[in-house]
């Protein structure tokens, strides 16, 4: 009986400290800290003598005064950001296309070659048009943009900015019932997905690292890049001068990344308020000195740790697509490849979001990897308007030399600039690949979870392309009458 009554009392206690924790509100546990270092600095004065009144001068005061200014702290952020965006945009294309002219255009006619002499074609078809050329494209795609944007991004790590990141973040994602350090997660996420995902462990509160790792996908990943660009520059570069048109398209993948931020604390607010209702836990960052970069210590971090790593996991995942986009083209029934079946069924469907069945289509194969968006399309895309004299045949993947080509191509599949906006949302919010599902279920150990870190993104997207169309839809009726 008397062990029934300390329980009871406990639960009381417990229940009372915690409504009187909410009334008090938010900021209960900043108030906390902040009077622990109070009577810390006091203490400290009392014991610790100094020479002179004064602080010595502290450059690294100096600049954080700056970089974390509520008014200078976030455009700070953003010109960064697009700082690296535009190197990696500018700096990635030429080796790609190095990669892309060694292993498309001159191993794969040898490999094809030499295949094709003791190979049935259908074998030959799956491996080297379909296993290889996969490989070789998220390979040349997705290498150089890799070996760019982690170095600097290591860099910004090294220099100890990131910290001052996530300080900046911090206020943004308590309001959203989510923990500052998913500021840090979030960023990762911006190299890769997966990546961000295990990032998420620096988290110690469990609910807030799940709210981290369901919305780390709405960070603009490597492999999303690809197709952000080569749509910015056709659609939205493409509608002014050539002079403006790369600043134009960098703003636009900026801003689709800068949405993707705007997504993350939305659905983070909304999960802490529903399926993961909680209060956001405080933590206590101590903001390192800024330091001098490491060179060595960057390039082995940033380039083995990281992208080949990243690209391990891409290539092992894409060379099954490839085999599955060869099978779907080049197997046929009453006169039609299954591709082309799957086309004509989801069209009506997908034009009602401003999409199309190709894209619906290339989204499905490309679940492995998300590198391989760009070349199903434009394959898809050449089969079903039966296109003459582009690529080497009907369900093989391949890579156009220039973007007038390009464009060429998708203006004939009845593309217009809605197909390629509500493509770039579709990019930004749809499922993540496989390598990030499966490191999803790796880390939360629940299908559950998994699952709805999978659909959420993108039950998303279809409900904004779906807006996004009717409104263009609208506007475009009103303007005829």
């Amino acid at each position: 009986m008397m062990e029934q009554n300390k329980t009871k009392n406990t639960e009381e206690i417990l229940g009372m400290a915690n409504n009187l924790k909410w009334e008090l509100g938010m900021g209960i546990h900043d108030k906390i800290v902040s009077s622990l270092y109070a009577d810390a600095a006091q203490i400290a004065r009392k014991t610790v003598s100094m020479d002179g009144d004064k602080p010595a001068f502290s450059l690294d005061r100096k600049i954080d005064k700056i970089v974390t200014s509520r008014w200078s702290g976030f455009p700070i952020m953003f010109v960064l950001l697009a700082v690296v965006f535009w190197v990696t945009i500018s700096g990635a294309n030429y080796p790609s296309g190095l990669l892309a002219s060694l292993l498309v255009d001159t191993l794969h006619p040898i490999l094809k070659s030499g295949a094709d002499s003791f190979m049935p074609w259908w074998l030959s078809g799956l491996l080297i048009d379909g296993a290889y050329l996969a490989m070789a494209w998220v390979i040349s795609v997705m290498l150089p943009p890799m070996a760019i944007f982690f170095p600097l991004f290591t860099l910004l790590e090294d220099l100890g900015y990131l910290p001052r990141v996530a300080f900046n973040m911090d206020s943004l994602f308590r309001k959203a019932g989510a923990h500052g350090k998913q500021a840090l997660t979030m960023s990762m996420g911006f190299g890769c997905n997966a990546a961000g995902v295990i990032a998420a462990r620096v988290i110690d509160s469990p609910r807030e690292r799940l709210i981290a790792i369901i919305t780390n996908n709405f960070s603009l990943c490597n492999g999303r890049w690809p197709t952000q660009i080569l749509i910015a520059t056709i659609f939205i570069g493409g509608m002014v001068s050539p002079f403006w048109a790369g600043l134009v398209s960098t703003g636009a993948v900026v801003g689709i990344a800068v949405l993707g931020i705007a997504f993350s604390l939305i659905v983070s607010w909304g999960l802490s308020r529903s399926v993961l209702k909680g209060e956001a836990s405080t933590f206590s960052l101590e903001l390192p000195p800024y330091r001098p970069p490491r060179v060595l210590q960057t390039l082995y971090t940033s380039l083995i740790d990281r992208t080949l790593f990243v690209l391990w996991r891409a290539v092992v995942f894409a060379v099954p697509a490839g085999m599955v986009i060869w099978l779907v083209s080049n197997i046929h029934i009453g006169g039609l490849s299954l591709a082309e079946h799957f086309i004509d069924w989801s069209n009506p469907f997908a034009v009602v979001f401003g999409l199309n069945g190709v894209i619906l289509l290339a989204y499905i194969i490309a679940i492995p990897a998300n590198e391989i968006v760009i070349p199903t399309i434009l394959m898809l895309t050449v089969l079903v308007t039966g296109m003459s004299g582009v690529g080497e045949g009907s369900g093989v993947m391949f890579e156009l030399d220039s973007i007038t080509s390009t464009e060429s191509i998708l203006r004939a599949g009845g593309w217009t600039l809605l197909t390629g906006i509500n493509l770039m949302l579709f990019s930004l919010l749809h499922n993540p690949c496989s390598t990030t599902i499966y490191t999803i279920y790796k880390e939360t150990k629940s299908a559950k979870w998994t699952l709805i870190a999978t659909l959420l993104p993108i039950v998303l997207g279809f409900v904004v392309c779906f807006f996004t169309a009717q409104l263009w839809y609208l506007f475009a009726w009103g303007f005829e009458f």
